[in-house]
């Protein structure tokens, strides 16, 4: 996949089947609009997914998002700062400027509520008008919704608050994830308390709450069950958010790994102990409760 980052000319490509939107979390609805282009692949078609960059608080990083575009078979990936030439950009320019201009679009599916162009004026209808004038059919997709609720990144952010990884699996289609490389740390779990591994989320990155979870870890073919604190240590004191991860049934040496962890359900806040001792005898118990909940059900990634 080529995964392009805009920083003033626009790529000059051919035939393509685009989605547009700002694509933070690739939740079910975006996966909706996703499956339609990668459906135009079997007509030559290329699927290109233009991201409108927002830099902050992001529930997928721009590397998170690469990465399962890529996995999902997007061609080509987009990734288009919000500044202010694309914000005062007329709706009917970006059409004719960009979608026809530079990316000669075939195919185009938005979703019911998508706005684009100065003062959001362009809508899905907008589209369909243009398209039927300069030849581009678009598709406009209704919402997925959670009951009565419409799915939005919005909502995400606001289970994601609370620590309800349940409901956020339900509403991404997927487990809410933070990738990174594995780092060295002090060394005091391997040492004073259970072996850990250490990943430093991307600054822009949204998290839950500081606590621990029960979590799966990925590195590469490898997979592996286990708990996760985020936050800050306070009984150690660390300086930023962190990642640390007890893995079940694993001695393997794992730095400088790349590896992805899936966050399944939420145990506890996270909590200052008054020695190591009674942070270890805290760790053992959350890994008893880590493992009854593997045992209970199939809990592997979606």
């Amino acid at each position: 996949m080529e995964y392009l980052k805009i920083d003033g000319e626009f790529p000059r490509l051919s035939n393509c089947a685009v989605t547009m939107g700002k694509f933070d979390g690739i939740h079910r609805g975006h996966r909706k609009l996703v499956e339609k282009i990668l459906e135009r692949k079997a007509l030559g078609e290329q699927a290109v997914v233009f991201a409108f960059d927002v830099s902050s608080s992001m529930i997928l990083t721009g590397e998170e998002r690469a990465h399962l575009l890529e996995s999902m078979g997007v061609d080509v990936l987009i990734e288009c700062p919000l500044n202010d030439q694309i914000r005062h950009m007329k709706a009917e320019s970006f059409v004719r400027e960009i979608l026809i201009g530079d990316f000669h679009a075939a195919y185009v599916a938005v979703g019911e509520d998508n706005r684009f162009g100065f003062e959001r004026k362009g809508t899905p209808a907008l589209l369909r008008e243009m398209g039927q004038k300069y030849g581009f059919e678009t598709e406009i997709l209704s919402k997925e919704m959670d009951g009565h609720r419409k799915i939005s990144s919005t909502y995400i952010r606001e289970e994601l608050k609370k620590g309800n990884m349940e409901k956020i699996t339900s509403l991404l289609g997927m487990d809410y994830l933070v990738d990174g490389v594995v780092e060295h740390g002090r060394g005091l779990g391997r040492k004073m308390l259970l072996p850990t591994t250490n990943v430093v989320p991307a600054k822009n990155k949204l998290m839950p709450p500081n606590g621990v979870y029960v979590t799966v870890s990925r590195f590469g073919s490898q997979i592996f069950q286990g708990i996760t604190n985020v936050g800050y240590k306070p009984t150690i004191g660390e300086a930023f958010v962190g990642v640390e991860t007890y893995l079940f049934d694993c001695d393997e040496d794992l730095y400088g790994e790349s590896c992805q962890v899936y966050f399944k359900h939420f145990l506890r806040p996270e909590q200052k102990f008054s020695s190591l001792e009674a942070l270890k005898s805290q760790l053992l118990r959350d890994a008893e409760a880590g493992r009854s909940f593997f045992a209970a059900e199939n809990n592997f990634p979606k």
